[in-house]
């Protein structure tokens, strides 16, 4: 699975949020809160949804564990803050460099292409990390918990500091 590098413009997203981890996941309720309402939203920009996961700048993903608490958003790109929504807030995803993974299959066996990026994409590659937020897109082809379903997956990343020889 080799990703496609792009340099991604900084986006405007409204949506909801909720902080989290994966032992005691709430992705399935921060959806249902969302999906409902996201009609509300009156300056939207196109139809994707946004699975977005905000990490503290110290996390460590060589030592993740399933109790990291994160925040995680379901939101929708807007071309401007004017107007949001009661209950909803305001998020931006600043510009730069992301892989950007296809995954087709269910949500559910999504885990193992994770696992992979992160443990052998990464490592064997010439980037590192980089400390912004982590999202998914959701367009047309995504049909939930299909094996048919497809989305993207942006991994936020910067060229590796070389050592001084």
């Amino acid at each position: 699975m080799t990703p496609e590098i792009k340099n991604l413009a900084e986006k405007m997203l409204i949506g909801k949020r909720i902080k989290m981890c994966l032992s005691d996941d709430k992705t399935l309720e921060l959806w249902r809160s969302f999906m409902p309402r996201r009609k509300e939203i009156s300056n939207k920009l196109g139809s994707e949804l946004f699975s977005i996961q905000i990490f503290d700048d110290n996390q460590d993903f060589a030592n993740f564990n399933p109790q990291t608490v994160f925040e995680k958003w379901a939101a929708v790109e807007v071309s401007n803050f004017d107007t949001i929504p009661d209950e909803m807030e305001t998020v931006i995803i600043p510009g730069g460099r992301y892989a950007v993974f296809l995954y087709r299959g269910s949500s559910a066996a999504a885990a193992k292409t994770f696992q992979y990026i992160f443990e052998s994409w990464l490592p064997n590659s010439t980037y590192s990390l980089d400390k912004r937020p982590h999202f998914e897109i959701m367009g047309e082809k995504y049909k939930n918990n299909d094996p048919d379903s497809e989305e993207e997956i942006w991994i936020p990343i910067k060229l590796k500091v070389k050592a001084e020889e």
